[in-house]
C-alpha cells in the first residue's frame, strides 16, 4: 500500500487574490487514510495550514475559487452529522463541487459491492473520495482501487485522523507547545476510533497521554495501572486504575461516547453506573489543572460519560473543536485536490496555470 496518508510543506496556506496559494506544498502523498506514520512535522504542517484556513472560514463571504473544478465525493456508510457536514462545508468554501452519498440511497442497498461501488464513481472521474466504513480497513482497500484521493472520516474501530488533526488543532490554539502536557481520554478505548487516533496523535506532539476506562473496554493484553511498552506501538501510554488518577492535573480532559452500536451486551453493568464511575463532572473536572480545556468528540450523551454541567462550562471547548473541524478539513482537502495535481484518469496534463 502506497502513500497511505498526506503531508504538505513547511508553510500554511497564504491566501492570494484568488484565494489560497499553493507556496506551502511540497510533494504531497496521495491519501490520508491514517495518523500512524506522520511525523510530528507533518501534522504541524497541516495544523498550520489550517491557520488560514480558518480565518477564510470565519469570514461573511466564505467562497474562495481554491478548488474550482474539483469534485468531491462524501460517502458514508454510517450515520454522521458532525463529519459529513464539516467535509461538505469545507469543500463548497473552496469552491469544489461536492456531491454527497449515502449507502441506503445508493445502490449497495440493492447488493452492490463496495469494490464495484467505488470502480463506478471513479468512472466518473472525482478528484477525492471521503469515506466513512463500519468496517475496519475499508479506507486502505478503496485506495488501492481508485486514482483518487481517499480521506478516510472513520473506519469500524480503526482511525479517525481528521477528528485528531482537528483536536490536535483546537489544543494548540489554547496551550501552544504540547510538549510534556498531560492529556486524560476517558471512556470507550477498545470501541472508539477516536481513542486510538488521539492516543498516536498527542504522542506524537510530545504529550503525556493516560487512559481510564472499564476494564471491559480496553484490550485484553492491557492492564489498568500499567506503562505500555514500545512493542504495544502505544509507548508510553499511562492505563490509569480509576478516573480520578487520570484527570489529577491533567491539562486536557478528553470524554468518550460509550460505542453501543460496535460492541456486545454485557460489558457495563449499567449505563448509571458507568456515569458514577467514569463520567465527567465538575467534581471530576476539579483535579485538573486550572484552566484545563474539557473536550468531547461528539456525539454526546450527556449525563452518562458527561454531565450537562461541564459540557457547556467555561471550560468546555466541544464546539470550538466543531469550528475547528472545517478548518482542518479545508487543509486537508486543499492539500490533496490542488490545482496543478489531478488524480483523473488519463489526465496528464498540468493545471499549474490556473487560476488557485
Amino acid at each position: 500500500m502506497t502513500n497511505p496518508t498526506t503531508a504538505v510543506g513547511n508553510n500554511p496556506a497564504i491566501e492570494t487574490a484568488n484565494g489560497i496559494s499553493d507556496e506551502g506544498l511540497v510533494a504531497p502523498r496521495q491519501h490520508l487514510l491514517d495518523l500512524d506514520d506522520l511525523s510530528a512535522g507533518e501534522i504541524n504542517d497541516l495544523l498550520d495550514s489550517a491557520e488560514g484556513m480558518l480565518e477564510i472560514a470565519g469570514r461573511d463571504n466564505r467562497k474562495t475559487p481554491a478548488l474550482r473544478g474539483k469534485t468531491i465525493i462524501t460517502m458514508f456508510f454510517e450515520n454522521s452529522t458532525r463529519t459529513r457536514v464539516s467535509f461538505e462545508q469545507a469543500g463548497k468554501i473552496l469552491g469544489a463541487d461536492v456531491i454527497n452519498v449515502t449507502a441506503s440511497a445508493s445502490s449497495v442497498s440493492k447488493g452492490e459491492s463496495l469494490l464495484n461501488t467505488v470502480k463506478t464513481l471513479q468512472a466518473m472521474q472525482i478528484d477525492a473520495l471521503v469515506v466513512r466504513h463500519p468496517h475496519s480497513g475499508a479506507s486502505y482497500f478503496i485506495s488501492n482501487h481508485t486514482d483518487a484521493s481517499v480521506v478516510n472520516a472513520g473506519d469500524g474501530t480503526h482511525a479517525h485522523p481528521t477528528q485528531s488533526l482537528l483536536d490536535l488543532f483546537t489544543v494548540r490554539n489554547h496551550i501552544g507547545d504540547m510538549t510534556g502536557k498531560k492529556i486524560a481520554i476517558v471512556g470507550d478505548v477498545l470501541y472508539s476510533r477516536v481513542a486510538r487516533s488521539n492516543i498516536l496523535a498527542f504522542q506524537k506532539m510530545g504529550a503525556e497521554v493516560t487512559v481510564s476506562c472499564p476494564n471491559t473496554l480496553i484490550p485484553d493484553e492491557w492492564n489498568l495501572g500499567s506503562t505500555l511498552g514500545d512493542e504495544t506501538g502505544f509507548g508510553g501510554l499511562k492505563l490509569a486504575r480509576n478516573v480520578d488518577e487520570a484527570v489529577d492535573s491533567a491539562d486536557v480532559v478528553m470524554a468518550l461516547r460509550i460505542q453501543q452500536e460496535r460492541q456486545d451486551a454485557g460489558h457495563l453493568p449499567s449505563l448509571r453506573e458507568y456515569s458514577d464511575r467514569w463520567g465527567i463532572n465538575a467534581q471530576r473536572m476539579a483535579l485538573a489543572n486550572d484552566g484545563a480545556l474539557l473536550m468531547h468528540p461528539g456525539p454526546m450523551n450527556e449525563g452518562v460519560e458527561i454531565s450537562s454541567e461541564v459540557a457547556h462550562g467555561a471550560q468546555s471547548v466541544v464546539e470550538e473543536q466543531v469550528r475547528n473541524g472545517v478548518a482542518v478539513r479545508m487543509a486537508v482537502l486543499y492539500t490533496l485536490c490542488a490545482p496543478g495535481k489531478s488524480t483523473r484518469i488519463g489526465n496528464s496534463e498540468s493545471t499549474s496555470g490556473d487560476e488557485a
